[in-house]
Order: C-alpha cells, then sequence, then structure tokens
C-alpha cells in the first residue's frame, strides 16, 4: 500500500524560535507557525480561518532559524508530520502533533540581526540516539 507523509507551509511565525541543544550537543529548535486559509462562503462572505501549527527543526537549520527568523517572519516550510507522546513531569500523558521541517526557507529580505539571510540553509539529520535536554520527549523522533 502507498504512503506519503509529506507537508508544505507558507506562514508566519507566532513566537521566535527556541533553541536548545540535545546532550548530544545537536541543536533543535522549535516555533510556532500560523497560516491562514481566505475564502467565501455559499452566502457570500468572506472569511478567514488560521491554522497554529509547531515546527521542531535540527541541526544547523536549527542555529540558522535561531540566528534569522523571529516573530512575524515568513517562511516556506517543508516536512513531515510526527505524533509524539510523552509523560509529563507531573505524571500526565501527554501528546502532540507537530512538523518536523527538513528544509525552513526564509521569506524576508531582512532579518532580526540586519543581515540578508542565506536562501536556505541545509538541515543534518540529528543522531538516532539524540535526546533533547528539556521536558518533552523526543526520543520517539529520528
Amino acid at each position: 500500500m502507498a504512503s506519503l507523509n509529506k507537508v508544505f507551509l507558507i506562514g508566519n511565525l507566532t513566537r521566535p524560535p527556541e533553541l536548545r541543544y540535545t546532550s548530544t550537543s545537536t541543536a533543535v529548535a522549535s516555533f510556532g507557525l500560523a497560516t491562514n486559509r481566505n475564502f467565501t462562503t455559499q452566502a457570500g462572505e468572506k472569511k478567514q480561518e488560521t491554522c497554529f501549527v509547531r515546527i521542531v527543526v535540527w541541526g544547523k537549520q536549527a542555529e540558522a532559524c535561531n540566528k534569522y527568523i523571529t516573530k512575524g517572519s515568513s517562511v516556506f516550510v517543508e516536512g513531515r508530520l510526527i505524533y509524539r507522546n510523552w509523560e509529563g513531569k507531573d505524571g500526565q500523558k501527554k501528546s502532540t502533533l507537530e512538523v518536523r521541517a527538513d528544509r525552513v526557507q526564509f521569506l524576508n529580505k531582512v532579518s532580526r540581526e540586519g543581515a540578508a539571510p542565506p536562501v536556505d540553509a541545509a538541515q543534518e539529520p540529528p543522531a538516532a540516539n539524540a535526546l533533547p535536554d528539556f521536558e518533552e520527549d523526543f526520543s520517539d523522533v529520528a
């Protein structure tokens, strides 16, 4: 049976990237992305839907995102959907559906540092045993 897990999104960051490092010094960044869909109802009323998505980026691309984009920046994200579940510090089971970015292309001309960002930064896949040093467990994400 055929299967495909591919996501393409264009939107604006809802918050600055949060950059962290795993115990093996692999960079991992996450940020929120808002995408809008404009449409007209059958009654002729114009409407807009906004979808908020969590994006996770690894390696050098995570560091580039942290350096060149911030809240409000426009980006093109290419990646795949990842479903994760873990147990929080409070003992509660938690889960999330997010996009694991293979590529993030910066669409704004100027970064928060005032320099023109690279068109695209190369992505290095995380090591198989790379785990973040924060509450969320990425152990099932490889």
